[in-house]
């Protein structure tokens, strides 16, 4: 892909870089090199995720014509690819809410579950895994004489998602309530054999993380979940405390033996995509530093230690030489502490960072989620500019007070600076590049 010329197009050139990351994490490029060979008995394709329907119409593309091939894979609203959806193949595939589950994402999670029931040692299972699958796959834990409802799990959801957790904290509670996910699924498939197709979407890749690993062996503990939901104050329905408590809840362990000889293969990371938008920066003629893939933390702090990174660089050439691009990647975490702001974590990240910089000249930052959708908005990210600071006090807005109402959707909207690109089928999750000249 060739870029624009980011000193006469620094806008263009950015979002030319994050469409480059967003193209090498494509199921249709990476899917086929991972693929096992068909089995003897049949093939069941389940599977959850953002990228989920992409993911089916690349493995019903490339997978034998004259082998069989059947099975279910949810997805996000509206995250179906056109073509697949206008001409269906062999794996049906279904939408449903996100972030919070509704009835059928439940409804789904219910008919991926029967589908495990009578498969024998000759049968292969394809799992196809991505981000969001956690409240795509929504099935709520049942237990003697208690279980959790769809409302319930909605509830704790809605909580987890504005208490500022981490990815891998709210996976974790999300195991534990689930009658599906943390290994459940890929040990209801016993004794076939399992091979889990994932695109990562986490801070350091950990399949156990992605989606809330449906898959693979869980080491996190009914009393880990317990940690997490009293550090963050987050209620409880009747009876679920006192589950966990008693660990009833308690997800499949490392070493057991329903896992034995399952595979599972990282078909597309967030470094990947950083790396190949690091070359194409490069092949622009400009350095490319790549700082991480899996930064955390809240949003707008982040982006202040963004915008402190990219003033050393232009102020004192430390420590990377301007001009250059700098790219990063990971999951922030907006900590919700108003009502009726609208915004994810690209935009806060960036409102932060606009605040720091102040107007700091030859300094343009990208922040975009790679599915296209920043939190539930209908915007990828944002970008901004030396002069975005200036544009939006002419347009009547005060930064500050938008970042405090968490309105960081409200701030860039009016001035133009949203970036759009709707759903991209893939996720490797956050993509940040700063570019200095």
């Amino acid at each position: 892909m060739s870029l624009p010329d980011p000193r006469q197009d620094p806008r263009g050139f950015l979002r030319g870089l994050y469409d480059t990351a967003v193209q090498r994490a494509l199921p249709a490029l990476n899917t086929a090199a991972f693929l096992p060979k068909p089995p003897k008995g049949r093939t069941v394709v389940l599977g959850a995720g953002k990228a989920g329907g992409a993911m089916a119409a690349a493995v019903d593309a490339l997978w034998p014509a004259d082998a069989p091939l059947s099975g279910l894979v949810v997805t996000r609203y509206d995250h179906v690819p056109p073509d697949y959806k206008a001409r269906p193949g062999r794996i049906e595939v279904v939408e449903a809410a996100h972030p919070v589950p509704d009835a059928a994402g439940l409804q789904a999670a219910q008919r991926i579950y029967e589908l495990t029931q009578g498969l024998g040692a000759d049968d292969l299972v394809l799992c196809l895994i991505s981000g969001g699958g956690s409240a795509l796959l929504s099935l709520p834990a049942q237990w003697k004489g208690g279980g959790l409802t769809l409302e319930g799990k909605q509830a704790i959801n809605r909580a987890l998602l504005k208490s500022g957790a981490t990815i891998g904290e709210m996976n974790c509670v999300r195991k534990h309530l689930s009658a599906i996910k943390g290994g459940r699924l890929a040990a209801r498939c016993a004794p076939a054999q399992v091979v889990t197709l994932t695109i990562s979407d986490v801070p350091g890749d950990d399949p156990a993380v992605i989606a809330s690993g449906p898959t693979v062996p869980d080491a996190t503990t009914c009393a880990d979940a317990l940690a997490i939901l009293q550090r963050y104050a987050i209620e409880l329905p009747p009876g679920v405390r006192e589950a966990l408590e008693a660990d009833v809840l308690e997800t499949p362990k490392p070493g057991d033996p329903r896992f034995a000889g399952h595979a599972v293969h990282l078909i597309a990371t967030p470094q990947e995509s950083l790396e190949a938008a690091a070359a194409a920066a490069r092949a622009a003629g400009l350095e490319a530093h790549v700082l991480s893939d899996e930064i955390e933390g809240e949003s707008r702090v982040v982006g202040q230690v963004h915008a402190a990174l990219a003033r050393q660089v232009r102020r004192r050439g430390q420590p990377f030489k301007a001009p250059c691009v700098i790219l990063s990647g990971g999951e922030t975490t907006v900590t919700v502490k108003a009502k009726g702001g609208r915004g994810g974590r690209a935009t806060e990240f960036l409102l932060g960072a606009a605040i720091a910089l102040a107007g700091e000249p030859d300094v343009f930052v990208l922040a975009a989620d790679t599915d296209g959708i920043d939190g539930v908005e209908d915007n990828a990210g944002a970008i901004v500019t030396p002069d975005t600071l200036a544009r939006a006090t002419a347009a009547g807005l005060k930064a500050q007070d938008r970042l405090d109402a968490n309105d960081a959707y409200g701030f860039f909207s009016p001035i133009g600076d949203l970036v759009s690109t709707g759903p991209t089928f893939t996720n490797v999750n956050d993509f940040r590049a700063l570019l200095v000249l």
